[in-house]
């Protein structure tokens, strides 16, 4: 990671395709990474709508090595290393930073409820000094809403002050306007920088200091949220933003990882796209036909797939 810049702008958190098997299917994963990339967003794998916590470590190692070796740039990748177990999470980091990875998106530890932000920094901590390398760069995962383990301000701080340079940035999926704002107000003089966790919240951000977003949709609707992310001093930003949000507000009436999975294997003619790993169920065919008719007038296309 040595030497590569920060990232910024928009990232993907890329759905994960699954064969009849329902194992990880390294073709289609690096032919829809790659349409990304070409779209003019970055690889934010192993996110929520990646399905990542319903995949082991060596399944996620074994996608991002067939992503790398395939020719895909690692500068643009801020891979999902966070998990439940520390030495996972450790495992998972040591290998994007060998890589050569932008950076790592990282959860909290999130199958105790209630932790107190000492048990919060103890976990980062054991992560960061286990792995040990002065060129790890960390985006913390702030998402409350599915974790139930939120990440105070108080412990970004804290973070920072220990471990500065390290600690890059943060993703806030909070769904919170005033806990992006509270963020960027606080920590923008440094060196740490704030992606809000949709693409809702992605011109306020920009507008705030921010350095973009790290969104759901950007598996679907890439190149006109990543417009915005290039042109938001423009005079038509706001109607820019208002474009997404038609969109984005679609995809929200369904579950959203079913929904992203329907989309694509509409527009790629290609069914097995659709598939869910359990716990997760797929779209009832209605609601993949009430879907894609909906996206259809809000003049929605996947250009290029």
């Amino acid at each position: 990671m040595g030497g590569l810049g920060r990232i910024c702008g928009v990232l993907s958190p890329v759905v994960t395709p699954f064969d009849s098997e329902l194992r990880p299917d390294r073709e289609r994963f690096v032919r829809h990474c790659r349409w990304l990339i070409d779209q003019g967003v970055g690889l934010a794998v192993f996110g929520t709508n990646s399905e990542a916590n319903s995949m082991s470590v060596g399944e996620k190692i074994a996608l991002l090595d067939a992503l790398i070796d395939a020719g895909l740039p690692p500068a643009r990748m801020m891979p999902g290393t966070g998990c439940c177990a520390f030495t996972d999470s450790v495992e998972l980091t040591r290998h994007a930073l060998r890589r050569r990875c932008a950076g790592v998106l990282m959860l909290p530890p999130f199958y105790y409820k209630g932790v107190p932000d000492d048990g919060l920094f103890r976990s980062y901590a054991e992560i960061i000094e286990r792995v040990g390398e002065s060129d790890l760069r960390i985006y913390l995962y702030h998402i409350p809403p599915v974790s139930q383990v939120p990440i105070s301000l108080a412990l970004i701080e804290r973070l920072l002050q220990a471990y500065p340079g390290t600690i890059a940035g943060i993703k806030d999926s909070s769904g919170d306007w005033s806990n992006t704002q509270a963020m960027l107000e606080r920590f923008q003089p440094r060196e740490f920088d704030v992606f809000a966790g949709s693409e809702t919240f992605l011109l306020a951000t920009l507008r705030g200091g921010g350095a973009g977003c790290i969104t759901a949709t950007g598996n679907v609707n890439p190149r006109r949220i990543a417009e915005l992310a290039r042109r938001w001093r423009d005079p038509d930003a706001d109607a820019r933003q208002a474009a997404l949000d038609t969109v984005r507000t679609v995809f929200q009436q369904y579950p959203m990882i079913p929904a992203l999975k329907a989309a694509i294997a509409h527009h790629r003619a290609d069914p097995q796209w659709a598939t869910v790993r359990p716990p997760l169920v797929e779209l009832l065919p209605l609601q993949q036909s009430a879907l894609v008719q909906a996206l259809e007038s809000a003049g929605f296309s996947m250009p290029g797939l």
